[in-house]
Parts: structure tokens; C-alpha cells; sequence
């Protein structure tokens, strides 16, 4: 019961994933057994072939296929296309045409149509240059903005420079200043020192010159 129902869940995710595509324009396809070039070729597949890609790989580019006639095997993505090959597409162009040469009264009807195509696509086309030279304006700015913040960013970083130094150059000489602020106080303190110290030799000094004046004006009596 188990294996019945995980082949419905297998079958119902490869039926959700399966989808159309043509081999391309090239002359025959290998179809192999597995996803790598070492595998058994299965048969070969002619361009236009019409597939059903079962799953696809694009870590090694291999893509699951079933033919019409039921065959299964593997192939590379990239020889896949998602609509008939130029040569289907010519042929049934021709096709087209001459059923258009059959019935010539839907000629004028269906050449309207195809010209209110063209003009729509023409319309496209321009909304789609206006929509690509607006962006490539903006694209323009946002190269000059980003090449703005780059000079910016180099300037504010010389001017963060510039600051440190002026920084370091001020501090050096607050501390010149405090070293010169030192030096006049110790100077200061010195000649205080040295001012008191002379008083109080001139404080012992005085009173012996008096007592000399007094003996010597003695002796001269």
C-alpha cells in the first residue's frame, strides 16, 4: 500500500513538472540512460523532435525526457528549446501563406490583424527604449553617486587624519604650556626664596652695622 501510494505522489509530482520542449537545431541529439556523457546512448534524436521534459537538473545540466513513442532517458538542457525549431516554424509559415493565397477574401482581414500587431509591438518596442533610457539615466546617476561617496568617504577620512594631528599638535603644546607654567612658578618660588633669604640676611646684618656706628661714635667722644 505503502510503495502504491509513493508511486502516485512520484507521478502526480512528475505530471505537475512536465512540460513541452523541441530538440534544437542541430542534426541528432544523444538520448542517454543517465545525466552524464559516460552513460548508454539510447537512440539518437533528430532536430524538431517534439519532448516532454520530465525534470530538469541544473547543477549538471541534464534534463529527463519522454518521447512521443515513450521512451525515457536523459538529454542536455541546453539542446532543448521551448518552440518548434526554425525549420517546423518555416513550414507551417509557408503553410500559412499559401492557405493565405487560398482564401484570398480573409487576406485583408488577417494583414489588418497583423499589422495592428505590428504597431503594437512597434509601441512596445518604443516604451521599451524610453523605459531603457530612463534607466540608464538612473543607472548613470547612481554611478556618479556612488563615485561622490567614494570621494567623500577618502575626504572625510584625511580630514579625520588632519584632526588627529592638529589633535596631537595641540596637545603638545598645552603640555609646553604646563611645562612653561611650572618653570615660571618654580622661578617665582626661587626669587621669593631667594628675596626672603635676603631679608633675613639683611635683618642680621643691620643690627651689627648699628652696633659698629654706635662704638665707633663712642671711640670719638
Amino acid at each position: 500500500m505503502k510503495k502504491i501510494v509513493t508511486l502516485l505522489l512520484v507521478l502526480c509530482s512528475v505530471s505537475a513538472f512536465a512540460k513541452t520542449a523541441y530538440v534544437t537545431d542541430e542534426l541528432k541529439i544523444t538520448l542517454r540512460s543517465g545525466e552524464s556523457s559516460t552513460h548508454r546512448i539510447i537512440r539518437m534524436l533528430p532536430t524538431g523532435e517534439r519532448l516532454t521534459v520530465l525534470s530538469s537538473d541544473s547543477g549538471n545540466g541534464y534534463s529527463k525526457v519522454r518521447t512521443a513513442s515513450g521512451a525515457e532517458g536523459f538529454v542536455l538542457t541546453h539542446q532543448l528549446v521551448d518552440q518548434p525549431v526554425a525549420r517546423d516554424r518555416l513550414a507551417a509559415a509557408e503553410a500559412e501563406v499559401k492557405s493565405l493565397k487560398a482564401a484570398p477574401g480573409e487576406l485583408s482581414s488577417r494583414l489588418a490583424n497583423l499589422t495592428e500587431q505590428h504597431n503594437a509591438l512597434m509601441k512596445e518596442h518604443d516604451e521599451l527604449k524610453q523605459a531603457k533610457g530612463q534607466v540608464d539615466q538612473e543607472f548613470a546617476a547612481l554611478q556618479r553617486t556612488a563615485s561622490n561617496a567614494v570621494r567623500i568617504a577618502n575626504e572625510r577620512n584625511e580630514l579625520r587624519k588632519q584632526v588627529a594631528s592638529l589633535t596631537r599638535e595641540v596637545e603638545d603644546v598645552k603640555q609646553q604650556n604646563r611645562e612653561l607654567e611650572n618653570k615660571t612658578a618654580q622661578n617665582w618660588f626661587v626669587i621669593g626664596a631667594g628675596v626672603v633669604v635676603g631679608g633675613i640676611v639683611l635683618g642680621l646684618i643691620l643690627p651689627h652695622l648699628r652696633m659698629r656706628r654706635r662704638k665707633s661714635s663712642w671711640g670719638s667722644l
